[in-house]
């Protein structure tokens, strides 16, 4: 395993790169890594890669698409185990592999919040937005042994500086006292992952994920306690789940569950998820291969008819059951009144929208 790929010198706010070898900032070296692996059936057959960092705070490519300039991603791998996640690729950079390795190999970054703290704390840094869970979540199941986000979530909340969480995970729930604290000195935006309300698709394509419906648990609670919370609804999977009979049962679902707007992002397959997701579709779905192929020629992305249809229809629906898309970057500071108590009636402003998955 080539951890010298992911070492730089410094590990000071605005060092590190782009996406790739150095842009994790997950800057360890091989002297630094503890390799565990626990007998517990949540974890049989999982293999953890203990490192510590020696920056956690990641800049964003200046050419991204993404609405936001840091993030902060604790792990690299994901028991999620979704056959078409974009970070798969990331995996190659340490020789890993990119498909059963990714589900199974998990680096922990396990000096992830007194890392953050000390950076935090720098005179370079400006205070900006910090999103995470844009790369892997940060509430796997890994979260549940290693607990590194309830330090994150409060040196954070102690310097009053902005972030935004995207999960599948129920484990957030966990911290909402934390997050109910902290949204009473900053901008807090969270938003769940939610692409499709089909169970049969849910256990094949996202087998390690909590099911749809817990996750919308997730956003009806938050929601009680005064949290608003988006669906990214993510990803649309093309012939899979984009007929408007699942695209209406998914937005109807999202609207129960009291989600104060919905987000559609088609299915995109970059190189590493690719492969992954095309062998599965042979498996699952040979009938679709072809269909894909032709789908997907031009490269990463569906075809922006495609996109735009499905963007139409989300909306359309949306607005029929009360909720909205959400502005790009936006992100709310929510009221100490709203935090207080269960009591109180939802949020109804928009969260921050991560527009990645």
């Amino acid at each position: 395993m080539r951890w010298e790929n992911l070492t730089v010198e410094s590990g000071e706010p605005g060092e590190s790169g782009g996406h790739g070898r150095a842009a994790d900032a997950a800057l360890f070296g091989a002297d630094a890594v503890v390799t565990r692996t626990f007998d517990t059936p949540e974890f049989r057959g999982i293999t953890f890669h203990e490192v510590r960092a020696r920056s956690i705070l990641n800049r964003v490519p200046g050419a991204s698409r993404m609405p936001f300039e840091w993030t902060v991603n604790p792990y690299r791998g994901c028991t999620h185990a979704c056959v078409y996640c974009f970070a798969r690729k990331t995996h190659s950079y340490l020789d890993l592999d990119t498909g059963i390795g990714f589900d199974t190999q998990i680096v922990v970054k396990v000096n992830a919040p007194e890392v953050l703290r000390r950076q935090l704390a720098s005179r370079r840094w400006q205070g900006d937005h910090v999103a995470m869970g844009t790369n892997v979540d940060c509430y796997q199941r890994a979260e549940g042994r290693y607990r590194l986000m309830p330090g994150i979530i409060t040196a954070l909340t102690e310097h009053a500086n902005p972030f935004s969480i995207l999960t599948k995970g129920t484990l957030i729930l966990r911290d909402l006292e934390l997050l109910t604290r902290a949204a009473q000195v900053t901008d807090v935006g969270i938003s769940v992952s939610v692409g499709f309300t089909d169970t049969e698709l849910w256990r094949t394509v996202e087998p390690g994920t909590p099911a749809p419906e817990r996750r919308l648990d997730v956003v009806r609670t938050l929601g009680e306690h005064g949290i608003g919370c988006g669906v990214l609804m993510a990803p649309v999977v093309p012939f899979l789940s984009d007929h408007p009979a699942q695209l209406r049962d998914t937005v109807r679902a999202i609207a129960a569950a009291g989600a104060t707007s919905v987000t559609p992002l088609v299915l995109h397959l970059r190189p590493g998820a690719r492969e992954w997701f095309m062998a599965w579709l042979g498996r699952h779905h040979p009938h679709l291969v072809r269909r894909y192929e032709r789908l997907y020629a031009e490269g990463v992305y569906a075809p922006k008819w495609y996109q735009r249809r499905i963007t139409r229809q989300v909306h359309e629906l949306a607005q029929e059951y009360g909720i909205g898309p959400t502005r790009a970057g936006a992100a709310r500071r929510i009221r100490p009144t709203e935090a207080s108590a269960a009591a109180e009636p939802p949020a109804t402003s928009e969260p921050t929208q991560l527009t990645l998955i």
